[in-house]
């Protein structure tokens, strides 16, 4: 155990104790999510929260991690026999529930859901500590993935949306995103793990980013 974050310590000297004290909330473990927990479990972050309310479908097993082994389980009780450290929340994330949780007690609030009404009251909400994903499905070149503030996000319809109803609501704060401005390939649910993944490592090394400043 000792050895088990001695790599990650060498990168990161003294601000790897800001990791260890680090509260963080991921919201969503499928395709990014997932990938993004497992980055952040491995990097040190001890006290990390996760919510999504699905269960393994065998459509899940071309990129969420653990699928494959816990089909027709629910994820955050399958997640937790993995990472036996984590906090789960067995909600489905959606206006609602961001509206009436509690986000006062994390450093850093991490958002891998799809629901577009969710995203938007976790912007208005959560923005000084939010950093969120777009679109990753039917995509191929992980290298088009994007880091920028809100407003400069581009190339991505989802995230035309969320930047249109935001203006709509005098919404004018920046905060993170991840996105791609690689053309969409299938108007369908298309989804390469190569892509997905990508976003969720992106994701945490963005995490693991914020936390150093903290």
């Amino acid at each position: 155990m000792a050895l088990r974050y001695e790599r990650v310590k060498q990168l990161l000297k003294d601000d790897f104790a800001k990791l260890e004290d680090a509260k963080v909330i991921l919201l969503g473990v499928g395709g990014v999510g997932s990938f993004c927990l497992d980055c952040l479990y491995r990097s040190g972050v001890k006290e990390i929260t996760i919510v999504d309310f699905d269960s393994f479908d065998e459509t899940n097993q071309n990129r969420q991690m653990w699928s494959e082994i816990h089909l027709g389980e629910n994820k955050v009780q399958s997640l937790k026999q993995h990472y036996p450290e984590i906090t789960i929340i067995n909600k489905r994330v959606d206006e609602e529930w961001v509206n009436e949780f509690d986000f006062s007690g994390y450093d850093l609030v991490l958002d891998a859901i799809d629901d577009r009404l969710a995203k938007l009251a976790l912007a208005q909400k959560c923005y000084k500590k939010l950093i969120s994903s777009f679109g990753s499905a039917s995509r191929l070149d992980p290298t088009h993935i994007k880091v920028d503030d809100i407003w400069k996000s581009y190339g991505d319809k989802f995230g035309s949306k969320i930047r249109s109803e935001l203006k709509k609501r005098g919404f004018n704060k920046k905060y993170k995103v991840i996105f791609s401005d690689e053309q969409r390939i299938t108007k369908d649910k298309g989804s390469f793990m190569g892509v997905t993944a990508s976003f969720g490592l992106v994701m945490c090394s963005e995490a693991v980013k914020f936390l150093k400043k903290g």
